[in-house]
């Protein structure tokens, strides 16, 4: 018997697009479209899409899936235009990158790009970025953090984790902070510190802050925290840095899980410009989630053998996971003096050995770096020449450049 026009089956509704130079690069990533949306989806390319959503069916989209490698990095102004499209058409948009630069992603990110998931991508990571922002498509008032002047920010994450004990990370992260907060006097960024470590975090002695059972009670029960008490449970350390401390009582790592430091994270980057991240040295079950939504991830290391050994298990371990290693970045502490040559030959060794960059090389500090955390004041403060400081405001000038230079070309 011939069809009739009643019998045939409407053409499924196209719920969400992948956009990619060849899709076909990406197979994984076909498979979990099609677990996710059935027949609900399409493929674009990238002139394709930014032909399409500047037509009027493309707001029927519930979102975007830009998928990008190494080669499509000299195409970001390319990609910027479809966000910046998608966004009008207020169709969400999710990136799959694969060795892509932290650069170059956060530039995505900073237009509007609300997920980000490496390629190839883990079990389930898909589903769980589609599923965030349907909720947050869901409950659009839970997206909106408010401060005092009601702007909704998209901080740059920077967590800073220490490889091996005494690397020096929560000075590093403190002093990152400040001076970060300090960088400028007309319009000085907002900066968040969110210390961590659960255990034996220490930001709030470096800062002469007192530890406060708000934590505690924020932390354990994080699936009523709003951007209210977020902000409440926040010290202020001259009127310029806000910090939330370690818990006054020594507590589990796991008593955050993985939602937890999402949910953290996300409401600290829509109240502030920056927000530096002091790390356990332990890696937990949720270092995953602070790393994925990190824009650049400092790893703390030292000249000897220990950090060597243990920047090897990072790598291991993140690679292993199919996690974005590509995100760290070497920071090297009491690094050899620029007249050491022998000490700059074991740098280079090492870096060599470890397959990795050490971009930044902060010199030894001396007794200057202990009596200012014993004081509790930032090295600015009371040792404002002292080689450590000078390195570590050489860093926060950079990244507050390129995160200026980003907003104004967007």
């Amino acid at each position: 018997m011939a069809s009739s026009p009643a019998l045939q089956a409407e053409p499924a509704a196209i719920l969400a697009c992948t956009i990619s130079r060849d899709v076909q690069n990406f197979d994984l990533l076909i498979e979990d479209m099609e677990a996710e949306l059935g027949e609900n989806w399409g493929d674009l390319s990238f002139d394709d899409a930014l032909s399409f959503l500047q037509q009027e069916e493309a707001s029927d989209l519930e979102f975007v899936a830009i998928a990008l490698d190494e080669e499509d990095e000299d195409r970001v102004s390319e990609l910027s235009e479809i966000i910046k499209l998608a966004r009008k058409k207020k169709v969400r948009a999710l990136l799959i990158a694969e060795d892509v630069s932290p650069i170059a992603l956060h530039q995505l990110l900073k237009l509007g790009a609300e997920e980000f998931v490496p390629y190839p991508l883990p079990d389930g990571a898909l589903h769980d970025a589609i599923e965030r922002m349907r909720h947050r498509a869901a409950n659009p008032t839970s997206e909106s953090g408010s401060i005092s002047s009601g702007i909704d920010r998209e901080g740059v994450v920077l967590p800073v984790h220490g490889i091996a004990g005494g690397t020096g990370s929560t000075t590093f992260a403190v002093n990152l902070a400040w001076e970060l907060a300090s960088m400028d006097v007309a319009e000085p960024p907002k900066v968040c510190l969110l210390d961590l470590d659960l255990q034996f975090g220490s930001a709030s002695t470096y800062l002469d802050l007192p530890r406060r059972e708000a934590v505690y009670e924020l932390l354990q029960d994080m699936s009523s925290v709003d951007s209210d008490s977020f902000m409440q449970a926040l010290l202020t350390f001259n009127e310029k840095l806000h910090v939330l401390t370690a818990p006054s009582e020594m507590l589990p790592l796991d008593l955050l899980e993985a939602d937890d430091a999402k949910k953290l994270i996300e409401l600290a980057r829509r109240n502030f410009d920056y927000v530096v991240i002091d790390m356990p040295s332990s890696v937990v079950s949720w270092t995953e989630a602070v790393l994925s939504e990190a824009h650049v991830y400092f790893a703390l290391m030292e000249l000897d053998m220990r950090s060597a050994q243990n920047t090897l298990r990072m790598i291991r371990a993140l690679k292993g996971e199919e996690l974005p290693v590509e995100k760290l970045r070497y920071v090297l502490n009491r690094a050899p003096k620029s007249m050491d040559l022998s000490g700059k030959s074991r740098v280079k060794r090492m870096g060599e050995s470890l397959d990795i960059t050490i971009e930044v090389q902060i010199p030894d500090g001396g007794k200057q770096v202990t009596e200012a955390g014993d004081h509790g004041l930032p090295l600015s403060e009371v040792a404002a020449k002292n080689p450590v400081r000078k390195e570590i405001q050489k860093l926060a000038k950079s990244v507050h450049e390129l995160n200026r230079a980003e907003a104004a070309a967007n």
